[in-house]
């Protein structure tokens, strides 16, 4: 029974190491809904508190999440809606900016926006996110940390952990 016990104690260690995938040399692709790193090279990984302390000191906050495409597939004649995208008070939306690859146009878009809401400091606090085990707030960051931004915050768990704190989410705005 002591042996069970020790056995299921060091697998309970064990188990989120394995979970957690390390951090990869460039950016990632497909998946992006799975397992993310600790670990955000150049970056401050913010759990649910921090990310209310850096907000509470005026950070940035960016949402990544992709904008809802119109299916190709859609019958000629269907009306479509296009979904409304929820986040967290104060955030900006910069929609489809944390894929592996970015088109030139959007990448140089991604930088703009970075540059206005800054206001060119590179030194003025980041912090990325969208949901829960999702690379693109991963990607976004890095990139920023790539481009010289020296106060990158990730929150990994984002509008998932905020909403699991019983917090609201409100429409996004773009820049």
């Amino acid at each position: 029974m002591r042996r069970l016990v020790v056995g299921l104690a060091l697998a309970t260690l064990v188990s989120p190491a394995l979970s957690a995938p390390p951090e990869p040399p460039g950016f990632h692709g497909e998946p992006y809904r799975s397992p993310v790193p600790e670990t955000l090279a150049g970056a401050t990984v913010l759990d649910f508190a921090g990310m209310q302390d850096w907000r509470a000191r005026g950070a940035v906050l960016i949402d990544v999440m992709p904008q809802v495409r119109k299916p190709a597939d859609l019958p000629e004649g269907t009306l479509w809606r296009q979904p409304s995208h929820y986040t967290i008070p104060g955030a900006v939306w910069l929609p489809d900016t944390g894929y592996d690859r970015l088109a030139p146009q959007v990448e140089a878009a991604f930088f703009a926006a970075l540059d206005r809401l800054t206001h060119g400091d590179k030194t003025a606090p980041l912090v990325f996110f969208c949901k829960a085990d999702c690379w693109m707030s991963w990607n976004a960051a890095r990139r920023a940390v790539l481009r010289g931004h020296g106060r990158v915050g990730w929150f990994p768990q984002g509008t998932d952990a905020w909403l699991a704190e019983g917090e609201d989410l409100v429409p996004a705005t773009q820049p």
